[in-house]
């Protein structure tokens, strides 16, 4: 079990995360418990792994890209790689990350997924991600592997996959609103800073990310709320400071996306 630290003065330490992966890839344990800290900004490469990868956001905003796809893990989910997939990812804000990398039996999906990291889970990885690793320390280790891995099917799938654009101009201005997220934002806005069209705008947008751009911009309204609401900040601050009029608009929003209203999601 390792905990690694990013954010040094010196700036993020990429040699220190390219030699996590290979220790990840050469050990030979069942489980393998890591976590990290990353500063906003932080980028991971491309890469795979030979296991299935939980990653486990304890704090922060991830977003992590497959196939032309993104996904955000907001704090109190995770999101499950599969085996060989490639994936990268970009930290919106500092991120304290906890992974588990396993074997998934056969069957399993293929594809990756967002889930909800049950209570009694996240309580399973801290422990197994600070516990020492002492020959006395084994039997428990060992009991609680069996029981997270056992949890680990109860975890509810979210459907927290945001589409990214490729486009350079439009990526930029997507990253900057995840993090001042607003309704208020309007297509006008956007196609006068990339300087084109309110028509172009909204064509090359769905072509970008398979949805139009009042879908996305609500998506990522809700998404973005995740990790304050999860701080505790009230239902009221974080609808008005995404530009909804009250909070029966939010809510609403809210529960249309995710399948729940605000006060409950993260209860």
């Amino acid at each position: 079990m390792r905990i690694v630290d990013h954010t040094s003065d010196d700036g993020p330490d990429y040699q220190d995360h390219n030699r996590s992966l290979v220790w990840i890839e050469q050990t030979n344990e069942r489980l393998i418990a890591l976590e990290r800290v990353y500063p906003a900004g932080f980028e991971v490469p491309v890469h795979s792994h030979s296991r299935t990868q939980l990653w486990f956001a304890r704090k922060g905003i991830v977003l992590v890209n497959t196939d032309g796809r993104r996904w955000m893990i907001p704090p109190g989910h995770a999101l499950v790689i599969p085996s060989n997939y490639r994936h990268s990812a970009e930290m919106i804000s500092e991120v304290h990350m906890q992974s588990i990398y396993w074997d998934l039996p056969e069957g399993s999906p293929a594809h990756p997924r967002v889930v909800e990291v049950t209570p009694l889970a996240q309580n399973l990885i801290g422990e197994l991600v600070n516990v020492e690793k002492k020959p006395e320390r084994y039997h428990r280790l060992s009991l609680v592997t069996d029981l997270l891995l056992d949890e680990f099917e109860q975890f509810p799938e979210r459907p927290l996959g945001l589409p990214f654009p490729n486009h350079a101009g439009l990526a930029k201005l997507c990253r900057r609103f995840l993090n001042a997220p607003t309704v208020a934002t309007s297509i006008d806005d956007w196609a006068r800073e990339l300087k084109t069209s309110r028509r172009t705008f909204t064509r090359r947008f769905r072509e970008e990310t398979g949805i139009s751009f009042t879908q996305w911009r609500q998506q990522a309204c809700v998404f973005a709320s995740l990790p304050r609401l999860a701080e505790g900040q009230s239902v009221t601050t974080v609808a008005l400071d995404a530009g909804y009029e009250n909070i029966a608009a939010f809510s609403t929003m809210f529960r249309r996306i995710l399948g729940r209203p605000p006060r409950t999601y993260l209860s």
